[in-house]
């Protein structure tokens, strides 16, 4: 277990911090990852969306905060914050002001370190929490390319 949740907590800091220099395995060799991607954008562009009436980028990361501010809460022993969350108020959030952007980006910033001790701690998991767990990454992931998709400035480097 304890080589699993190794891996799981290396594959979510390179999502978010960027890879290893000597270790990629989901993003290219240099790629900044989520959270210094998201330090290079001002509010004005986190709140533009790529096309009327689909998602902003601000409102990307409010959804990411959701999730991982349940996951966290679910790290802590809360045997189901996923009753009754709101899923939809995740996506509400479509528009920052600077300090709201930078308030955002600190909030997603200590919800991921939260989260990746939790991946780093070996704990027994049923199959459905397992994942749960490993679908965190995976949605991640995704919410990492569609903000890229967004703004191609936000782009990793390419494969060399």
């Amino acid at each position: 277990m304890a080589a699993l949740n190794s891996s799981l907590a290396q594959l979510f800091a390179e999502l978010t911090d960027g890879p290893a220099s000597d270790e990629a395995y989901m993003l290219n060799p240099a790629d900044p990852g989520l959270l210094r991607s998201l330090d290079r954008l001002s509010a004005g562009a986190a709140s533009k969306p790529a096309a009327p009436g689909s998602p902003s980028i601000a409102a990307h990361v409010d959804h990411l905060c959701f999730g991982l501010d349940l996951m966290n809460r679910w790290g802590d022993g809360e045997p189901n914050p996923w009753n009754g969350a709101d899923w939809a108020a995740s996506w509400r959030r479509t528009t920052v002001t600077d300090s709201e952007w930078a308030a955002l980006r600190e909030r997603l910033r200590h919800a991921a370190r939260r989260w990746r001790g939790v991946l780093e701690t070996p704990r027994d998991m049923s199959p459905m929490e397992l994942n749960g767990v490993i679908g965190s990454l995976a949605h991640l992931a995704y919410h990492l390319g569609a903000i890229r998709q967004i703004d191609r400035s936000l782009a990793g480097p390419r494969e060399s």
